[in-house]
């Protein structure tokens, strides 16, 4: 399966600069957050492949006006051609009452709230988040510092890719595009990265469908105490 991962910053070959045919080839499109809502809209109409999106702490106006025809993985476990595909968008709270802004304590019972779902699927193959785990790829001022209660996911479930934004890479010293943990790849997929993931079996039924694990709800930003 072909993967397409953008995060932050439009890619000016997908977007201003887009010619036919570029985005030919790709099986899913993922978003991990703080991408216009029509750069996105615009990517699943030119690749006629699905686009799932976590939100970034900059997409407050997806409320209003979300990304058309994409599908919101916040809180969700999807699976898509046999791949078991996990979001949790948003970052740590530096700003009180933030949409899309969590503490550690609320993005722990995010991920607890999926403990259920994970079970029945039997793990995770993809996590797609907006801010990175603590240590691993993140910056060290607190808007860019990442949750440890990720580290923790990975620790119980060792999915083969987790894919996150947040931090742009820029800067000195430059943040690691890629890195590994335990048997886990870690990508940091600002403006764009191609995945290359084996083929998963699946029934022909759903080769063009995306199967809730959870139950398919609204995503609910900032409703945990």
């Amino acid at each position: 399966m072909r993967i397409l991962a953008v995060s932050d910053e439009e890619c000016p070959a997908l977007w201003d600069h887009y010619r036919p045919g570029r985005l030919d080839g790709y099986d899913l499109i993922l978003s991990a957050g703080d991408l216009k809502a029509d750069y996105l809209s615009f990517l699943v109409t030119m690749a006629h492949a699905p686009v799932l999106y976590v939100h970034g702490n900059h997409d407050e106006g997806y409320a209003r006006r979300p990304p058309e025809g994409c599908d919101c993985i916040d809180d969700q476990l999807v699976v898509f051609r046999g791949l078991r595909i996990l979001g949790l968008g948003g970052c740590l709270q530096y700003r009180p009452d933030a949409p899309w802004q969590f503490t550690e304590r609320q993005m722990a019972r995010r991920i607890a709230r999926l403990r259920f779902a994970l079970l029945r699927a039997g793990g995770v193959d993809l996590v797609v988040t907006h801010a990175p785990p603590l240590g691993l790829g993140d910056g060290e001022d607190l808007p860019h510092r990442g949750f440890l209660c990720l580290k923790a996911l990975l620790d119980r479930y060792h999915p083969l890719y987790l894919v996150h934004g947040h931090v742009h890479l820029r800067g000195w010293p430059l943040p690691a595009r890629e890195l590994n943990y335990g048997s886990t790849r870690i990508v940091n997929v600002s403006e764009r990265y191609d995945l290359e993931l084996p083929d998963r079996a699946y029934a022909p039924a759903d080769r063009y469908a995306l199967r809730y694990i959870t139950r398919h709800r609204e995503p609910e930003s900032k409703t945990y105490l």
